[in-house]
Parts: structure tokens; sequence; C-alpha cells
């Protein structure tokens, strides 16, 4: 098995090490167009190997992808990082360049690669993945709704005073401040619903402070997360590469399912060994699914700009 991470700042650093610490791959390649940035990162992950326990051979690469040549799974972190009082919708122009770039020149050496998109604008890039490459849909996978699934949970535990590992819950949608939907409802606490054990107005407040998750750590630290997203990403390939069928929130393309069509956009779905095997539906309350719909054309729109953007 091998493995490619795109992008060595923090996030593909963090992902990388990840990965390489659940020994997912034989071989893990990162690459960056700064050079000796990859190459930094990937001796100082080697140079954890003793101390971790992993045999991961890591090299990195100074935009060599020729380095990437036969990977399994291609993981695409590049682009510029959120900075406070950004948007992850105004990184769109610089950043859609840069990953259609990089899809171009990952799949002339890895023709058969799985490509998990982290980039941001997250749904409009996976987007420009599927579009600009022409690969079959279960080989594109955003990973935004298990990050943000992830910071939901961890709302729902300082609420709760519980282990983050005894919660079930699921944000689906856009991967944006105002485009992701927390599902409330459907969330549980080993199996008892926390509409049980928390009032209304508190989970209505668990779920703003998912929506502006991102946005916060942005404020606090100046730039955009990294811990949380690289294991996300971590996360998502672990399914693949071992074929375990976890089922995630992830950004795929939608064709009629949840009522949407020429989309990408965060739905439940089964990964497995071919990328995204299947979708499961949630069935939606009235509520969630005019959420979703509105969800859907903020991200439609986001959508639009590339034609003005990519050649």
């Amino acid at each position: 098995m091998k493995i490619t991470v795109v992008g060595a700042g923090a996030v593909g650093a963090t992902c990388a090490d990840n990965i390489a610490r659940r020994q997912l791959a034989e071989e893990l390649v990162i690459l960056d167009i700064k050079p000796g940035f990859a190459e930094g990162k990937a001796l100082d992950i080697t140079q954890t190997a003793s101390l971790c326990g992993f045999d991961t051979r890591v090299t990195g690469v100074t935009n060599d992808y020729a380095a990437t040549a036969g990977s399994d799974v291609v993981v695409i972190t590049s682009g510029i990082p959120r900075k406070p009082g950004m948007t992850r919708e105004e990184l769109i122009g610089t950043n859609a360049k840069i990953v259609e770039g990089v899809c171009k020149s990952t799949l002339e050496y890895s023709p058969n690669a799985i490509i998990v998109v982290i980039s941001n604008p997250m749904d409009t890039m996976t987007y420009l993945a599927l579009k600009s490459t022409g690969l079959p849909k279960n080989r594109i996978i955003g990973m935004g709704g298990i990050l943000d699934s992830a910071r939901f949970k961890c709302y729902l535990q300082k609420e709760l005073n519980c282990s983050q590992n005894d919660l079930q819950a699921t944000v689906v949608g856009g991967h944006g401040d105002t485009t992701m939907i927390p599902l409330t409802r459907l969330a549980s606490l080993n199996g008892t619903p926390v509409h049980n054990l928390l009032s209304e107005e508190t989970l209505k407040k668990v779920a703003a402070d998912t929506m502006v998750g991102g946005a916060t750590l942005t404020g606090l630290l100046g730039t955009s997360a990294w811990y949380a997203p690289g294991a996300a990403g971590a996360e998502l390939v672990e399914s693949i590469v071992r074929n375990q069928k976890k089922v995630f929130p992830c950004c795929v393309s939608l064709e009629g399912e949840y009522g949407q069509n020429d989309i990408c956009l965060g739905v439940p779905v089964v990964i497995g060994s071919n990328g995204w095997e299947s979708i499961i539906d949630f069935k939606l309350n009235e509520e969630e699914m005019a959420a979703f719909n509105k969800s859907a054309d903020a991200v439609r729109n986001m959508n639009a700009v590339l034609s003005t953007i990519v050649a």
C-alpha cells in the first residue's frame, strides 16, 4: 500500500503523521512545492518511528510527482489556509487552480488512486476534482463532514460531561460556517437521544458552536486548525485501506440522492477499499431537508464561480 499526501503544511503533515502512526501504508510520500519543506517534515516524522512503534517508510519530495507513482490513495491538502475573518469561500480563487493542477499531476503517475480532498472550500474543491479528472465518482471523496462531526461531538461532550467515544453525532450538508447541518435530532449517547438529556436551548447552542467551530479556531490560532483536520483525513484513509466499511459523512457526488443532482455535498456514506461505496438515507425530516436544500443552493453558487477561474 502506498499513500501520498500533497501539501506539507500543518494539516498535511498532521495527516501524514497519523497515517504513519497507524501504519496504514508501507510507503508514505509527502509532496510540497516549497523546497526542502516536505523533506524536513518526512524526516521529522521518520525520527518518531522507534518512539511510536511504526515501520512505514516516509519520504518527502519537492514537486516531484514521479515519486508518488503507484499511490493507492492521494490526500490533497494543498492551498492557502484561512486567516482570521476569512471565509472558506474566499479561498476559492487561489485554491481552485492549485487543486486542479495537483489532480492532473497526481493522476499522471497514479491513475488508479482514490482522491481524498481536504483543501477548502472543500465542497467546491471536491466538485472540481470530480469534473476536472473524469474519474468514477466513488474515487473522489471530500473529508469535511468527518471533521465537522468530530467538532459536534466535542461540543456535545462539553455539555454532557461524557466520553466523546460514546456519542453518535453527524453533520451533513456543506462544509461551511453557514452551510453545515448538525443533526441534533439524531444525536445520541450510547443509544439515548441527546434530546432526552439536554434542553432545546442547549442543543441550539451546541449546533451553533459546531457551525463556527473552524472560524473559532482560526480566530484563536491566527490560521486554520490542523490537529483535528489531519486526524479526520487519516480516519477516512484508514477506512479505505483497511476496507472497514465505516459510515462517515463525506462530500460525494449526488445523482438524485437527498433530492440533489450535479453537486458534491456531505451525506452519510459507506467507505471501503473502492472509495465510497453507497449513500445512507437518514430520512431527514421537513426542517432538516429544507436546511439541506438551502446548503446545496449555497454550495452550487460557489461552484458556479469555477467557470470564471478554471480553464
